[in-house]
């Protein structure tokens, strides 16, 4: 597996790595099918990410996603850090291997989820959807092929997509639990 020199400069020297005990927001996701676990912490100032500390159990690529997610997002305001996306993060390090792509998606979702953790603790409505992330999105998570219908059906791997209830990104139609936040599918 081929990793591009900037993903393995922030998996062997990641940048932020921590906790603040005292986060205004904290974010946590996980993937059960490759044991990838990621919390990010955040601390917010006049609406911008004033610091952030994330800890990742997980392979090479999660830990340089945390890293690169990190560095990305300190000092945005939080509207531009939730504007971070998989595609962004991956790009960013240079590329992922297809295979590892899903560590982006962790990355991003665990930093959206602080902020969402942030609003809600100030009594405001998060966004429960974010745009694109839905089964209709431009792209198929799994092979970056292009989507096509409401029911989310890969036109090059012609993987069938569904909606998960709980972070609204989309998985594997018939799957038991979303490949992204590890929460149970409702059944077919």
């Amino acid at each position: 597996m081929n990793y591009t020199d900037k993903v393995m400069d922030h998996f062997q020297n990641p940048r932020n790595v921590g906790v603040l005990k005292d986060a205004d927001g904290v974010g946590k996701v996980g993937n059960p099918v490759c044991g990838d676990m990621m919390t990010f912490y955040i601390k917010v100032k006049d609406e911008r990410l004033a610091d952030i500390k994330f800890q990742t159990f997980g392979c090479g690529a999660a830990i340089a996603v945390s890293s690169i997610v990190s560095e990305m997002a300190r000092g945005k305001p939080l509207g531009e850090a939730m504007e971070i996306t998989n595609e962004r993060v991956a790009e960013e390090l240079g590329g992922l291997p297809k295979n590892k792509l899903h560590c982006s998606n962790l990355g991003a979702d665990a930093l959206h989820k602080a902020i969402e953790d942030y609003r809600a603790r100030r009594g405001e409505a998060a966004d429960a959807k974010k745009k694109g992330s839905g089964p209709a999105g431009c792209c198929c998570p799994y092979c970056e092929g292009p989507m096509e219908g409401a029911e989310g059906l890969c036109r090059s791997c012609h993987i069938e997509l569904e909606e998960c209830p709980v972070c609204h990104k989309s998985t594997k139609a018939g799957e038991d639990a979303c490949s992204h936040c590890g929460a149970k599918m409702p059944p077919a």
